[in-house]
């Protein structure tokens, strides 16, 4: 399955051009993105789009680009199973999607297996950065451990400008940068 998917910075390249391209199967956001990072979006109808919002996200423009968010959330797409968890840790006060790490265990302790795990931070351990407000959750960790979905795809760190990928279990845990054609094999 060919996946277009874009986290924390506007695609590199405009969206239609990309799709007219690559010829994806899929869209997928992963947070901390805007209305402007992902201008075009509106006018793709004929694949479909799904994601989760960030911790700098305004958590609204998923209806305007016809995005179905998948936070706590699973859905089939041509024979995939694809979940997702919003947000990062919490390291201040406000109205972001942002969780205690026993906030997010309570959220995800009977959340189903599914192939493909969507989320804006990393399972903790995994492309985490020194700083905590970009570290991962304990919590997703314990997932991808429980439930060894194939894939996990991540953005909110700063590991790479590019794809960077790594193994937790037997699970490939996907960092993206702002926007990657990624082709999964489920």
């Amino acid at each position: 399955m060919k996946i277009l998917a874009i986290a924390d910075r506007p695609p590199r390249t405009p969206i239609r051009e990309t799709i007219n391209e690559q010829h994806p199967q899929i869209i997928i956001t992963l947070g901390d993105l805007d209305m402007y990072d992902l201008r075009g979006l509106d006018d793709i109808r004929d694949i479909p789009k799904i994601g989760v919002y960030g911790n700098h996200c305004s958590g609204t423009y998923f209806p305007d680009y016809g995005i179905e968010n998948m936070h706590l959330k699973t859905k089939e797409i041509d024979g995939v199973l694809f979940g997702g968890f919003e947000g990062s840790i919490r390291y201040k006060k406000g109205d972001a999607p942002m969780y205690t790490e026993e906030e997010a265990s309570e959220l995800l302790k009977d959340f189903p297996y599914v192939d493909v795990m969507l989320a804006h931070s990393p399972p903790k351990g995994i492309h985490d950065e020194d700083d905590p407000a970009h570290q991962g959750l304990q919590a997703l960790r314990d997932y991808v451990e429980r439930m060894q979905p194939k894939y996990f795809l991540h953005g909110h760190t700063y590991v790479s400008e590019g794809t960077q990928e790594d193994l937790l279990g037997n699970t490939k845990v996907v960092h993206v940068y702002a926007d990657q054609i990624l082709d999964l094999s489920t």
